[in-house]
C-alpha cells in the first residue's frame, strides 16, 4: 500500500510546507520545527519512497509533486530543500493556485552542471548511482559528509544529518537512484522564469553541492526572486544557522501578511 507520511503542527494563519532532501526524511526539520511552528502551521512530509512514505518506487519530479498534492493544504508556502527545492518547484509551476510562495533552500534548478552552467558533474551523481548498488549505507554517508563541509559545525551537522538517516529505515536502491537522476536530468531554469508567486532562494556560500556562482546568474535569470546567501553556511544552512534561517523565513511571511 502507497501511503505519504504527513504530519501537521502549529496554528498560525499562514501555512509552511517542509520537503527534505535526497536520503533524508521530514525529521531533518527537528531543530527548527519548535520556532517555526510557533508562527506558522507547519505541514512535515516525507517524501514518496522516504522515511515512512512507504509503497514508492522511483518517481518522477511531476509524479512526487501529484502524490504530495492530495495531502496538501489548499494554499501554503513551499519550502524545499535540496532535491525537495525541485520537487517544491515543479508544485509552484504546476498548481499556481495552491502555492502562496516558494522558498528553495540550498537548492539548484538544474544541479548538473555544464561548460556554461556551474553544478555537479554528471560523472560523480552517475558516480553515487554506481556506488548505491556497490556500498549503500558508505554512499550516503558519503554524500551527507558533503554536505555541511567547510562550516565550523562541520562534524556536529554531519551527525545530525546521519541521526535523522538513521531514525527511519532507509530508503531503497530504486527510490535513492530515482532522486539522483532527478538531480542529474533536471532542468527548471527557463520554466520558473515564468513563475508568478513571490519566490524566495536561500543559501549557503560555503556549500560544495550548489555553487554559489549560480546566485548571481539566478538574480539575472529571475528578476522577482530574491536571494539570500548565509555567509558560514554550507548545504543545510536551517541546521548550522537555525536563528538566520527562521528569520528569513518570518520576513517573508510579513511580506506576505502586507
Amino acid at each position: 500500500m502507497k501511503d505519504i507520511w504527513w504530519q501537521t503542527i502549529g496554528e498560525g494563519n499562514c501555512h509552511l510546507v517542509l520537503l527534505h532532501g535526497w536520503g533524508l526524511n521530514a525529521e531533518v526539520w527537528d531543530c527548527i520545527t519548535p520556532e517555526l511552528s510557533a508562527h506558522f502551521t507547519v505541514h512535515l512530509v516525507d517524501l514518496p519512497g522516504y522515511g515512512r512514505s512507504v509503497g514508492f518506487g522511483a518517481l518522477s519530479l511531476e509524479e512526487m509533486a501529484e502524490q504530495l498534492l492530495a495531502h496538501a493544504p489548499p494554499k501554503a508556502i513551499w519550502l524545499g530543500w535540496s532535491l525537495g527545492g525541485l520537487v517544491a518547484s515543479q508544485m509552484a509551476l504546476r498548481h499556481p493556485e495552491r502555492v502562496m510562495a516558494l522558498v528553495t533552500v540550498a537548492s539548484s534548478p538544474c544541479f548538473s552542471a555544464d561548460a556554461d552552467w556551474p553544478g555537479i558533474k554528471p560523472e560523480v551523481l552517475s558516480g553515487f548511482q554506481q556506488q548505491l548498488s556497490d556500498d549503500f549505507q558508505r554512499t550516503v554517508e558519503r554524500f551527507l559528509a558533503l554536505q555541511t563541509m567547510g562550516t565550523e559545525s562541520a562534524r556536529q551537522d554531519a551527525r545530525a544529518l546521519k541521526k535523522t538517516v538513521l531514525s527511519l529505515p532507509m530508503p531503497s536502491t530504486e527510490v535513492l537512484n530515482g532522486g539522483l537522476e532527478i538531480l542529474k536530468t533536471a532542468d527548471l531554469r527557463q520554466p520558473l522564469t515564468t513563475l508568478s508567486a513571490p519566490f524566495l532562494r536561500l543559501y549557503g556560500r560555503l556549500d560544495g553541492l550548489v555553487p554559489r556562482k549560480i546566485v548571481p546568474m539566478l538574480d539575472a535569470l529571475w528578476p522577482a526572486s530574491e536571494s539570500v546567501v548565509f555567509e558560514k553556511a554550507a548545504h543545510a544552512p536551517f541546521i548550522s544557522h537555525p536563528q538566520d534561517f527562521c528569520a528569513a523565513l518570518m520576513t517573508l511571511k510579513q511580506r506576505l501578511n502586507n
